[in-house]
């Protein structure tokens, strides 16, 4: 069963009201979603996903406590467009939990799990043409060491990249980890299971995961009210690079201006960080995949 991270931090930091309006950029299976739907008898939840698996289960789950919340099949880059259609133009809450969730890891058709044998997929949004079978066996050498150095963090991307590259065709998951097994020491594989970061990276790069959120995150600064608020659950460095730089550039008053005896109105910053949160022992030690999380909260002050 799927457990979602920093749940009552979540709850907690999204200040919410009975009637606050509130998009879940991250639906996945409606851990956060159901929750939030509780404490907003009189206001409305948009919840965005676009794996239909998931939707279809978070419906059910969702009808089961109220009727106040609108699904919408989409990637979460497009919040700002599809949010206009429904004549939305301003909410109080914004919620990003970036994690991959237990479903689709443990789903064996996916191809997310680096445990589990299925051909290689790794699409959150199964009617994409890009898959990660496309990315293992027709990308160049060149373009696997960038992705899986850059996305994965991965100090091994040159020898993993270079067996991929002599052992294709590969069609399935299994046949991938012995292949990163081969190219990396025996210590690094006693370390940590040294298929995780090359997974990642794949899994990203089929995505376009950080470009989309960076984006996403930009247009959904711009939909908050004044003390609405942004939470962001991120998983790895990357994610949380973006959406640190991203908050505090808005936060923060010009360095320019910080000479100046009285900061005129217009320059000051409509942004204030609230709080950055890790999720506490015991939640990692009763959910593994929390122990690389990171939660960061922003709200709009002007």
């Amino acid at each position: 069963m799927h457990k979602s991270v920093l749940l009552s931090e979540c709850i907690e930091y999204l200040n919410l009201n009975d009637d606050s309006i509130i998009v879940d950029c991250t639906l996945g299976y409606g851990g956060h979603s159901s929750e939030i739907l509780k404490h907003i008898k009189n206001g409305h939840l948009y919840a965005i996903d676009q794996d239909i698996d998931a939707i279809n289960y978070s419906k059910n789950r969702l009808d089961a406590i109220s009727s106040n919340y609108t699904i919408i099949k989409s990637n979460f880059l497009n919040i700002k467009s599809e949010l206009a259609k429904l004549n939305v133009k301003k909410v109080n809450g914004i919620l990003y939990d970036l994690g991959v969730s237990s479903p689709q890891l443990d789903c064996d058709d996916r191809g997310f799990s680096f445990h589990k044998d299925a051909k290689l997929d790794m699409r959150m949004d199964q009617s994409q043409t890009l898959s990660a079978y496309h990315v293992v066996n027709e990308y160049s050498y060149d373009k696997l060491v960038e992705i899986i150095y850059k996305y994965g963090e991965e100090k091994y991307a040159k020898n993993i990249a270079k067996n991929i590259v002599a052992s294709r065709p590969i069609n399935n998951t299994l046949e991938l980890v012995e292949i990163i097994k081969n190219a990396v020491p025996m210590k690094y594989k006693l370390e940590h299971h040294p298929a995780r970061r090359t997974f990642q990276a794949i899994r990203i790069e089929v995505n376009n995961e950080l470009e989309v959120f960076e984006k996403s995150l930009r247009d959904a600064l711009e939909l908050l009210e004044i003390g609405g608020r942004i939470c962001v659950i991120t998983f790895h460095s990357l994610e949380d690079k973006i959406c640190k730089e991203i908050f505090n550039s808005v936060s923060k008053v010009n360095s320019e201006l910080n000479l100046l005896p009285v900061i005129p109105k217009e320059y000051l910053p409509k942004f204030k960080i609230i709080k950055n949160i890790k999720p506490n022992l015991d939640e990692i030690n009763d959910n593994k995949r929390a122990r690389s999380a990171k939660l960061r909260v922003i709200e709009r002050i002007g």
